[in-house]
């Protein structure tokens, strides 16, 4: 699949960073012989590989340079951002990463970014039932707080539970998201254990570009849309919003714990703005808002109960708002060194509401939200055909809950240093961190990875790196319920940070129209803590293999991939819950003429989940979604897509249910 090139670096930098490729280029192989590269045993002898040290350097004074480089417009590669935080050609890239184009999101049909996801090596999804109820994800293993959440470039998320409400994400404002697998704490801090999830939403482009969308399907789904997008001079601009509801499906399975026969429904709201102004050739000021309200009901009952409810005579009413503002200053201070200076605020809102069933009394509210506010300072050095990257950053985390916590508060302040190599047949990257806690003190992380070119077409990656995640709010702090019982989640205070050593070996061809991957690997994290008890084990070991096909015959594109997971927690040896071992997925899609129908199948084996006292066994499934797009004209198509053709009836979660044959049409413009 093929994206535009990232909107979010300024065309300055855009042009330094070309001329940065073609200097590169030039350096390729064509054809030669090739011959190993000490660089090669590095990641066949990893176990005494002791982390490398390195002196971050301090910041660099400069002005404003005077003059501009003059670009003439070419076609550019395939390019990528959160394999190394700075834009690079996928064919470059040693990590192991997805990108999710706008041009994708559009045909695929799909309504939210939990089904995007869904779809991609590497990650399975946990979902509390209906279409926008609570989700999570498990890369490679690692539970959803244990992978992070960037929307364009700053972290979100909840610092009481760790995790972030994918549900709250508009799906027509997304442009780009990319998926990055792997130990990832050197680069973007604590939690960064499975990996990264960056979303990128919409921007200015040139022109004007108008879109609006308007859908209907079962369960009482309807959706609206419209969205403009242009620039004029130096000033781009980007405005959209949606609407979507549905009167939903039962969220549990009769007879499951706090069932209540009632359907439960959701409606989300969402609008996005992004202003930019280009300042000089070399410097762009930028501003992003995006805010998002949903509310969607759910079996259960409040806590404490004054009024004697169960989940059968209570109405219970999720909240959820997710808010970010994200001001952007992006400089070009001489032809090899550019800054990007960050300031965010995000707030996570999570609010329950419950009422009584038969009037609507009241019934009483809990809350959990996270205000974070973040600033990051990143320089990137151009030296030759390396690239020197330097980021200094602080992230402040505040509760306010209606739950008392010990401590509501935490401050993160991290500083990077990363040194890419690029040579002839192999590359590498070096990347060491150092970060101050303020409840954990100083840790440091580091990472190395590197990929060789066996021929044209064949690459050779590695990598290896440590990790460092902090205990949650919930974790630490989290009271007792009244009654407390065996089976009561609670916090501890005693617990200590989870510690991490990753290591993956894989193959990346590419030739034309073809692109395979195949990825061994393994983490150990030290002090692992199981989400569902809160008991901390010994050790987990998140290992697996993952491989991918992608290839297209002309108006035919076919991807398909097969994960084997098989986390375990030590000594028990008991599988991480909620994990499957085997997932197969394939998509299909053609075009003729004004159509493009397509495909989709998962197959997946069964997994296991929490049900105290001790466990229970989910079974395996296979899916089938079906669609297609029609060009009415220039300007207007129609899509059309069944999910679940076979009506399965399956499980993500213990207890919890998720739809079953369902439909969905819509009439979108496009000028």
């Amino acid at each position: 699949m093929k994206v535009a090139l990232p909107a979010r670096i300024p065309a300055n930098e855009v042009a330094v960073r070309l001329k940065r490729t073609q200097r590169r280029d030039a350096h390729a192989p064509s054809g030669k012989a090739v011959t190993a590269h000490p660089l090669l045993f590095i990641f066949m002898k990893n176990r005494n590989l002791r982390a490398p040290l390195a002196a971050l350097p301090l910041a660099v004074l400069a002005t404003f340079s005077s003059h501009a480089q003059t670009v003439v417009a070419t076609d550019l590669p395939e390019t990528v951002v959160t394999a190394t935080r700075v834009q690079q050609p996928i064919t470059d890239v040693v990590a192991d990463v997805t990108i999710i184009d706008r041009g994708r999101l559009q045909q695929s049909g799909m309504q939210s970014l939990v089904d995007v996801l869904a779809n991609v090596p590497g990650v399975q999804i946990t979902a509390n039932g209906s279409y926008r109820s609570n989700s999570g994800v498990f890369l490679r293993g690692a539970s959803t707080s244990q992978t992070v959440l960037l929307i364009n470039g700053v972290r979100v998320g909840s610092a009481t539970s760790g995790g972030y409400s994918l549900q709250n994400l508009p799906l027509d404002r997304i442009e780009r998201v990319e998926v990055l697998r792997g130990a990832a704490a050197a680069l973007y801090g604590p939690d960064a254990v499975g990996g990264v999830i960056q979303v990128f939403t919409r921007e200015p482009q040139e022109g004007v570009q108008r879109s609006a969308s308007v859908g209907a399907g079962s369960d009482g789904q309807r959706k609206l849309g419209a969205s403009l997008q242009g620039q004029t001079g130096a000033w781009g601009y980007s405005l959209g919003a949606s609407h979507e509801k549905a009167n939903g499906l039962n969220v549990k399975i009769p007879g499951a714990f706090g069932f209540n026969a009632d359907i439960d429904g959701f409606e989300y709201t969402s609008a996005d703005a992004s202003l930019k102004y280009q300042i000089n050739r070399q410097h762009t000021v930028s501003l992003s808002l995006l805010l998002s309200e949903g509310e969607y009901d759910f079996d259960g009952a409040p806590s404490p109960n004054p009024l004697g409810l169960s989940a059968t005579t209570a109405r219970a009413v999720a909240v959820p708002e997710l808010k970010q503002q994200v001001l952007k200053w992006s400089g070009q201070w001489t032809e090899d060194w550019s800054t990007v200076l960050t300031f965010g605020r995000s707030t996570d809102v999570s609010v329950s509401r419950y009422f009584r069933q038969a009037d609507g009394a009241t019934a009483g509210e809990s809350r959990f939200n996270t205000q974070r506010n973040e600033v990051v300072w990143q320089n990137d050095i151009v030296l030759g055909t390396d690239m020197l990257t330097l980021v200094a950053e602080q992230r402040e985390d505040a509760v306010d809950s209606s739950t008392a916590y010990t401590v509501s508060q935490r401050k993160v302040r991290g500083m990077v240093a990363a040194y890419a190599l690029k040579r002839d047949t192999w590359d590498a990257l070096a990347t060491v961190r150092r970060d101050q806690n303020s409840q954990f003190g100083s840790f440091n992380t580091w990472a190395l990875s590197g990929g060789y070119r066996l021929n044209g077409q064949l690459r050779l990656v590695g990598s290896m790196g440590t990790t460092f995640q902090a205990p949650t709010f919930n974790q630490l702090y989290w009271p007792c319920a009244n009654p407390c019982t065996s089976s009561s989640f609670r916090g501890n205070p005693d617990l200590a940070p989870q510690r991490g050593r990753a290591r993956e070996i894989g193959l990346k061809y590419r030739e034309g129209s073809t692109q395979a991957s195949a990825v061994i690997y393994q983490n150990n994290v030290e002090g692992f803590i199981t989400p569902a008890t809160n008991v901390q084990s010994d050790l987990a070991v998140l290992k697996g293999v993952t491989l991918s096909v992608d290839q297209s015959w002309g108006p035919t594109e076919l991807s398909v991939s097969y994960d084997h997971a098989d986390p375990r927690l030590k000594p028990s040896n008991a599988r991480v819950t909620r994990v499957a071992r085997n997932v197969l997925r394939a998509q299909v899609s053609h075009r003729h003429g004004a159509w493009k129908p397509h495909a989709e199948v998962q197959l997946s084996s069964n997994r296991e989940d929490t049900q105290f006292p001790g466990r229970v066994t989910l079974p395996g499934y296979g899916l089938l979604n079906v669609g297609t797009s029609y060009q009415l004209s220039k300007t207007l198509s129609v899509q059309a897509y069944l999910n679940n053709l076979t009506d399965k009836s399956y499980s993500l979660a213990n207890g919890f249910t998720t739809p079953g044959r369902n439909f969905f049409v819509s009439l979108n413009w496009r000028d």
